[in-house]
């Protein structure tokens, strides 16, 4: 009888523990992507942030179309001078010669920037300028308008870059700005400009009042617009994230409200309202106000929005799958449309910035995002020419204008100048470059730097255990204004059978191991390492706690010193 009562007992324990692990929620469109893509390869995507930083930021750099950096000393909106970094190599409208060197975009400037700081380089203090502080002229408050856009100046708007026209331009900057904020709270006006960035947004979205059906909107007159592009809804996204991120430094309700009112004008939409990369925002704030402020969004709605390619005004904007003869290019991102398929390097290292940290507040896609990342990441590569075969590519032989840290712009189904490059087969590795300045932008403005400075993103959170495509994934790199997390990793297993890998604790303390996918401690006082087995095409996200914490329960909350570690805990 006692025999009896202790194996109902352990089963009572076992079968508890068995229901508190987290059921993961598949994806469609990453469904239809390849358990292990091929050919494999995960290339160091650290080396490639570090080598790109040292590299562009050179004003010395010799070679044809270098140096991809100058000095802009127009003094536009704040009296200093300013980093001018190409869009593309070689673009004919920029450079110190062109324009008064005004035109360059906060795209690439502060994409390099930010992409630099998230592997651990400091653009403030230990560079040759203060590349951070230089971004303040990007604040555009000669025109009125009080906000981050893409150029410093009207004069050069009608360029390119959508300044002060084209919605996302005008609100992707302040979602970098947050981000580099984040980064160097210290550095001079920055404060300032964010409070006022905030305050322009909430402004504009009681203007809006739950309606973001505008081409663009104009912060000066706090007037929404419609020109020939098509609406943009998904504008709410950026709206949300910077109003959101603005309530969690200032802890003004007003931002809070602001946000929450984004992001219902973004759920309320009928149709898929993507444009082109604001929506994996409005999932990440959807997931984090659900898990910090109890609200209740529908993540999966936005989740199905990013990925599945049925965006009706950016015809088909989405996530890419496929094999294309024998090359996977599944997890990339662009349009699942033209040409057959057209995939932009920028906008496939962005959107792991707000779907990975997405984790943390619902780790029921683990498995999902795990299957995506190790589809991105491999693909990623082929945007670049050296790991891309010459028979794919547009100008093997102009490879060596881009240092080995420079990537084509896109990779295409097929060439998208119809009349170029048509003997080439999928998939083809291009630009936009010559299309934007017809007959003047050379050929190699198919290279683009603006995508490849945002190559930190992977750099910072993407690194391959010693299991070929088991990655590690830091959940904290891009989660920005969280409270003080504990080191956070994604581990998936994308293999049929188990596997066991060795995962690395902090090596000057002794560390407590928690999974928040079964809800357990798995390890307890690690000094250095331990071995984990992983079920097939199964995931774990581990937080490296400091033994020894007090543990509560609070909300179905669970917390180790008071910092949430597990935001769906139930007491067995």
């Amino acid at each position: 009888m006692k025999r009896s009562l202790t194996y109902l007992l352990l089963f009572l324990l076992l079968n508890s523990l068995a229901n508190a692990q987290v059921k993961q929620i598949a994806i469609n469109r990453i469904g239809e992507m390849a358990e292990i893509p091929q050919p494999l390869r995960i290339i160091d995507w650290k080396e490639m942030a570090l080598n790109f930083d040292s590299t562009v930021y050179n004003l010395n750099s010799k070679g044809p179309y270098w140096p991809l950096v100058w000095i802009d000393s127009t003094g536009k909106n704040f009296k200093q001078p300013v980093i001018g970094v190409y869009t593309a190599i070689g673009d004919v409208r920029q450079g110190p010669s062109n324009h008064k060197g005004m035109f360059h975009e906060a795209l690439a400037n502060m994409g390099a920037v930010l992409g630099a700081s998230l592997v651990g380089i400091d653009k403030q203090k230990n560079s040759t300028f203060n590349y951070v502080g230089m971004l303040r002229n990007y604040f555009n408050s000669d025109n009125g308008w009080n906000i981050m856009m893409n150029n410093t100046a009207p004069e050069v708007a009608l360029l390119g870059g959508g300044y002060g026209r084209d919605w996302w331009y005008d609100v992707y900057p302040n979602v970098l700005f947050y981000a580099i904020f984040d980064l160097y709270p210290d550095e001079p006006e920055f404060e300032r400009m964010a409070r006022t960035i905030a305050n322009q947004f909430y402004r504009a979205d009681s203007v809006l009042n739950r309606n973001y059906t505008y081409s663009y909107f104009d912060y000066s007159q706090m007037t929404p617009m419609t020109n020939n592009i098509c609406p943009q809804p998904d504008a709410a996204a950026g709206h949300a994230y910077v109003l959101y991120s603005a309530y969690l430094h200032f802890k003004d309700p007003r931002y809070l409200k602001g946000a929450i009112n984004a992001m219902k004008a973004l759920e309320s939409q009928p149709i898929n309202p993507t444009y082109e990369l604001l929506m994996p925002f409005g999932a990440y704030v959807a997931a984090r106000m659900n898990a910090e402020q109890g609200t209740s969004f529908d993540v999966h709605k936005m989740l199905d929005w990013t990925f599945d390619g049925t965006a009706v005004c950016r015809e088909g904007w989405g996530v890419l799958t496929g094999n294309w003869n024998g090359i996977e290019i599944s997890g990339t991102v662009g349009s699942t449309l033209d040409h057959g398929g057209y995939a932009f390097l920028m906008n496939t290292f962005d959107a792991a910035w707000p779907l990975v940290p997405l984790l943390k507040y619902q780790p029921q896609y683990a498995n999902a995002i795990g299957k995506w990342m190790l589809n991105a990441v491999n693909a990623a590569r082929f945007f670049y020419p050296q790991y891309i075969p010459r028979q794919h590519q547009t100008l093997p032989d102009e490879a060596a204008v881009t240092k080995g840290v420079i990537g084509y712009e896109g990779i295409a189904k097929s060439s998208t100048y119809d009349s170029l490059y048509s003997e080439l087969q999928a998939p083809v590795a291009q630009g936009d470059g010559p299309k934007w300045v017809p007959g003047k932008n050379p050929e190699v403005s198919q290279f683009s730097v603006y995508g490849s400075g945002h190559v930190g993103i992977f750099g910072g959170m993407v690194k391959e255990t010693a299991i070929e495509g088991l990655l590690e994934i830091n959940l904290n790199t891009t989660d920005f204004f969280a409270d003080q997390s504990y080191p956070s990793y994604l581990y998936y297993n994308p293999y049929g059978e188990t596997k066991t890998i060795r995962i690395k604790t902090p090596a000057n303390q002794k560390t407590d191991v928690y999974d928040v996918i079964t809800k357990k401690f798995i390890a307890r006082g690690i000094k250095k390492n331990f071995k984990m087995a992983m079920a097939p095409r199964q995931s774990a996200i581990l937080i490296n706690i400091p033994s020894g914490g007090k543990i509560t329960h609070k909300d179905q909350r669970l917390l180790v010193n008071d910092k949430v570690i597990d935001y769906s805990y139930r007491m067995p």
